[in-house]
């Protein structure tokens, strides 16, 4: 064995001095593509790891056939394998040498790949690239750029396709400065002829300031990747909030109405039983009455019976000496008539229930309406763009009605409540604690959430208008116009339109308005995001006031007429 290895030994030296380069695949297994481990051949001449080409032919022994890897050679029976001495002694002797394992196929530069400049034949994934040297280098061929000190100053970067791009097009130099003025890279030549009295710079100097500013962006992007992930975070725990939230009122809702429907089930069944209880106890008199009238027709009839006999009897003896007995007739204990209310019997009972079915109507639009104010649009942390043309508003139209109930009695409503009319004579209105008794004003039905769109019409004489206003619920319905004229307190803004002039109001303070005058007005709201606007409408739309404020509770549509009796308003969605 000593004298194996002095051979093989001596061998590779000879090569060596002779210059030969040795071939790393050779001395590889072909299926683990590392350098061969107790390396045997197989009949057909190739050679491998006894573990590899074992468990090769392992998987191979049920179809009882095993081939090479390499040639597909098959051989039968399974060949019996013994380490190559030889082979092992020499890929020993290999490593001591340096030589390495052949590099796997990842190791060597593919069509997206940036190749070494100075590998022959296959050539390997560049390591770096050389800004000075404008070539690309693998680890083996790098190495001097790290050794010597020739290479010391130039510039190594990741391997870069676009090397020769440092090059100027023009004088074939490097570009290594900076041309300010035209912001572009140059090279010195650049710099003296057509560059010359521009503001220049190394571009070394640049990239430090660039780079400066750079780590500025980065540190903005990132703190905005912070706030996003901050924002995502807190949407996320809204969601799971929200979800609670509506789990909790389903739930809790489903039992209420439960409770609602048991309670209208036992009141419709005690009204049914109290009904028939009633009745039964009506028809038992009426019946006893019928019976004890019964028994006087008959007691009648036989006395009229008997009197008919008297008056056949002949003897006249006898005639007056019965007559006496028979003729008086008992008292009867019942009036002559019976009085009977017709169709009257229990219609009273219908019409408080129906009563109380009108109540229940009116209490439960009253409350569902106050149920839809809080299911408002869950419209967080990202805010919306306020639209800009009018079909964008269109998209959140809101269709309003007046509610009769809030309308003053000069004040006359039609076309389904979506047209007012100032009326010098009063209207036949039923009295109402929501109604407005001091100013000519009505609120809308519904209440305004999240985000909605409106639009006024108005016609009146010279000195007619309109003010076109969002109210809160709770304001004063009677009183001075101080506290219930929409804009004279803090719980209503409006606009106040007149044929040439507007005017903002609340709280008492007016904000004068200019703009294109017009008988239509747009109102968009965003109830969680605190705006109000108000438009002239016309060809285009032209925004006349806009109001930037906290909400705190749902909000009404609200007019006012005053002027001429042709003082009418439409709202149309």
């Amino acid at each position: 064995m000593k004298r194996m290895r002095r051979k093989s030994t001596a061998a590779l030296s000879e090569m060596a001095e002779k210059g030969l380069q040795l071939d790393r695949e050779t001395f590889s297994c072909s299926i683990c593509l590392d350098l061969l481990k107790d390396p045997v051949t197989v009949p057909c001449g190739h050679s491998y790891c006894m573990n590899c080409i074992k468990s090769f032919w392992d998987e191979e022994d049920e179809k009882e056939i095993h081939s090479c890897p390499q040639c597909r050679q098959t051989f039968t029976p399974r060949p019996v394998l013994d380490e190559n001495t030889m082979l092992a002694v020499l890929v020993e002797e290999l490593k001591k040498t340096g030589l390495q394992a052949a590099p796997a196929d990842h190791c060597y530069a593919g069509p997206e790949d940036v190749a070494c400049d100075f590998c022959t034949g296959r050539k390997m994934k560049a390591h770096k690239s050389c800004l000075q040297c404008l070539a690309s280098y693998c680890e083996k061929h790098l190495q001097p750029h790290f050794k010597s000190p020739t290479f010391e100053k130039h510039k190594l970067v990741d391997p870069s396709k676009k090397l020769k791009e440092n090059i100027c097009s023009r004088h074939d130099e490097v570009m290594k400065i900076f041309c300010r003025t035209d912001q572009q890279c140059i090279c010195y030549l650049c710099s003296m002829s057509e560059h010359k009295g521009h503001d220049t710079v190394p571009a070394a100097e640049e990239r430090t300031e660039r780079q400066r500013e750079l780590e500025l962006s980065r540190q903005k992007l990132q703190q905005r990747v912070q706030d996003r992930e901050k924002d995502v975070k807190e949407l996320q725990q809204e969601v799971e909030a929200i979800s609670r939230s509506a789990d909790k009122a389903v739930e809790d809702s489903e039992k209420m109405f439960t409770e609602l429907i048991r309670l209208m089930e036992k009141r419709r069944s005690d009204v049914k039983q109290q009904i028939r209880s009633q009745q039964e106890t009506e028809v038992s008199r009426v019946k006893e009455l019928q019976e004890k009238l019964q028994q006087e027709i008959t007691e009648l009839k036989r006395k009229d019976a008997e009197l008919k006999q008297l008056s056949h009897t002949e003897d006249h003896n006898q005639f007056l000496h019965n007559y006496p007995s028979l003729s008086a007739l008992s008292q009867s204990t019942h009036s002559s008539s019976i009085k009977i209310r017709p169709l009257r019997y229990f219609e009273d009972v219908t019409a408080a229930v129906s009563e109380l079915r009108d109540k229940l109507q009116d209490v439960l639009r009253e409350k569902w309406t106050n149920i839809s104010l809080t299911l408002t649009e869950v419209d967080v942390l990202l805010s919306q763009p306020e639209p800009k043309t009018r079909a964008e508003f269109l998209r959140y139209s809101q269709e309003i009605t007046l509610d009769p109930n809030t309308a003053n009695t000069h004040l006359l409503l039609s076309e389904g409540n979506r047209k007012a009319t100032y009326m010098s004579q009063q209207q036949s209105y039923s009295s109402h604690p929501d109604r407005f008794t001091e100013c000519f004003q009505v609120l809308s039905r519904e209440s305004l959430t999240g985000r909605c769109y409106w639009e006024v019409e108005w016609r009146g004489g010279l000195f007619g208008g309109v003010h076109v206003a969002v109210s809160y619920k709770n304001i004063s319905r009677a009183g001075s116009e101080n506290e219930c004229r929409f804009g004279n307190n803090d719980k209503s803004w409006v606009l106040r339109c007149s044929p040439n002039s507007y005017d903002f109001y609340y709280n008492k303070i007016n904000t004068p308005v200019s703009g294109p005058l017009s008988s239509r007005v747009g109102v968009y709201l965003d109830h969680r995001a605190g705006i109000l606007s108000f438009y002239s409408i016309s060809e285009t739309m032209t925004l006349l006031h806009r109001v930037q404020t906290t909400f705190t509770q749902p909000l009404y549509a609200g007019l006012w007429l005053f002027g001429s009796m042709e003082s009418l308003l439409s709202c149309v969605n």
